[in-house]
């Protein structure tokens, strides 16, 4: 069986007093999630920071990520 991962990718936001919000609509490739740093960085606010995070992709292991799914291989 074959294994594959999927992340979702969420904007992180970091204010200029410390606060910190995940934007709650997620990006289906980091180039998305990256694209929208991109543009927001035409007009930034002062002190604010983004940042591209997958999701749970620093709290599992390859064993235990709950992302990971078992793909048969394909028929023929």
């Amino acid at each position: 069986m074959q294994l594959f991962s999927a992340f979702v990718w969420y904007l992180v936001v970091s204010g200029p007093q410390g606060g910190l919000v995940v934007m709650p609509s997620g990006f289906d490739t980091r180039e998305q999630c990256q694209e929208a740093i991109v543009e927001y960085q035409k007009q930034p606010g002062a002190g604010w920071q983004l940042q591209c995070v997958p999701s749970g992709a620093a709290f599992y292991s390859d064993d235990s990520d709950p992302g990971m799914q078992a793909v048969p291989p394909a028929s023929e």
